[in-house]
């Protein structure tokens, strides 16, 4: 993926509360389905080849649109890909089925199990020769970070360019990076608006938590002061059941956007973020702003769904 390439951003034609939307489509990225973990495995990868490394040992469950890309990636360039997964989420999915078609060896564990797991993996690989390089579920840390400080910059040259000014920023925030990354590229062109990440599974206080450390690391890599709590809007109300959970409002969310904007969105991150989106503008009573959503994909899970969205 060529490191210049930015995602387009279109005018949508929802107008909740006269507030003008447009959206980002990372979704476009071209590498296995695009997305905001196209865009971070892009920068690892980079740092794989400055390593040596042989092959790849990351996290996830079943859904993982990380673990999906990683491995094709990693098939790509001929590299062996290990990941280790929870069983409480090991349901076959779109993600997972590639998973298998990359070649990826996958190791399932209690969740409860998964660090000591991945110490194990590494270990056993060092022992045998290889050279193994470890990405945090997700694509956590600095380099995740730095793939949205990246987004931030092409926000910016979007706006630049049509004089459109975005008041609100919203996505999915899930492990955190997207919206550290988010966070950091305001601060550091000093720009005032609002960046609201909508949970798709995690509560307050740990998962803003996670979003101010990943901020703070990242700042701290650049010397630059650290940031409080009061910088991170981290919205946990729409997370319903946790992790992959939906209801109906949700499906009818997807459904609309798909029909009305052809946009598939899914119900653990894209399609539950939207639908959150909106319901914290309503309750926030937000009127008259220019809304961006950064769709950061996951576009095979929306067809593990298309039956329950077709009787809807």
């Amino acid at each position: 993926m060529k490191k210049n390439y930015a995602t387009p951003i279109q005018k949508l034609s929802e107008n909740l509360n006269n507030n003008t939307f447009f959206i980002k489509r990372d979704d476009l990225l071209p590498i296995s389905f695009g997305g905001n973990k196209a865009r971070k495995a892009a920068l690892f990868f980079e740092d794989i080849e400055r390593v040596s490394a042989d092959c790849i040992v990351t996290y996830g469950s079943s859904s993982s649109n990380h673990c999906r890309i990683i491995a094709n990636i990693a098939a790509a360039k001929g590299l062996q890909c290990y990941i280790i997964s929870p069983t409480e989420s090991s349901h076959p999915t779109s993600n997972s089925k590639m998973v298998d078609l990359f070649g990826a060896i996958v190791d399932y564990c209690p969740v409860s199990d998964v660090r000591t797991t991945i110490d194990h993996k590494l270990r056993v690989l060092k022992e045998q020769g290889y050279n193994p390089y470890f990405i945090q579920g997700g694509g956590h840390g600095d380099l995740g970070t730095q793939a949205y400080v990246n987004a931030y910059e092409e926000i910016l040259d979007y706006e630049r360019t049509t004089g459109v000014f975005f008041d609100y920023i919203f996505h999915t925030s899930g492990t955190g990076t997207t919206q550290a990354g988010l966070i950091c590229g305001k601060l550091l062109n000093g720009d005032v608006r609002e960046i609201v990440g909508i949970s798709n599974a995690r509560k307050n206080p740990y998962g803003g938590q996670v979003v101010l450390d990943s901020a703070n690391s990242y700042l701290k890599s650049l010397n630059r002061e650290p940031v409080s709590f009061g910088a991170i809007t981290f919205v946990d109300d729409y997370i319903l059941e946790g992790y992959g959970s939906c209801n109906s409002p949700i499906l009818m969310t997807i459904k609309d956007v798909l029909k009305f904007e052809g946009i598939p969105l899914d119900t653990t991150y894209t399609g539950k973020a939207y639908w959150g989106m909106k319901e914290f503008i309503k309750t926030n009573g937000i009127t008259g702003k220019r809304i961006l959503f950064i769709h950061t994909g996951g576009t095979p899970l929306f067809f593990d769904k298309l039956e329950e969205l077709a009787n809807e």
